[in-house]
């Protein structure tokens, strides 16, 4: 039970990094380099990372700073 309880502050910051997986591949999707030149968005397999990673930055700031209030 306690295993369980200690993943639970965390589940926002992985369906933070879900939504921003889900992101990156949609940038690359619609905005993406077509070119190939750009090499952060011309592959998929390098925005959907980027995106995963920053939704969970993006997310840890956000739960911490309402975990402050």
């Amino acid at each position: 039970m306690e295993n369980k309880m200690r993943f639970l502050p965390n589940k926002w910051k992985v369906f933070g990094a879900l939504i921003g997986a889900i992101g990156g591949y949609f940038y690359w999707s619609k905005v993406g380099c077509l070119t190939g030149t750009c090499p952060l968005k011309s592959q998929w397999q390098t925005m959907v990372p980027y995106g995963a990673i920053l939704g969970f930055t993006i997310s840890g700031i956000i739960t911490d700073i309402l975990k402050k209030k």
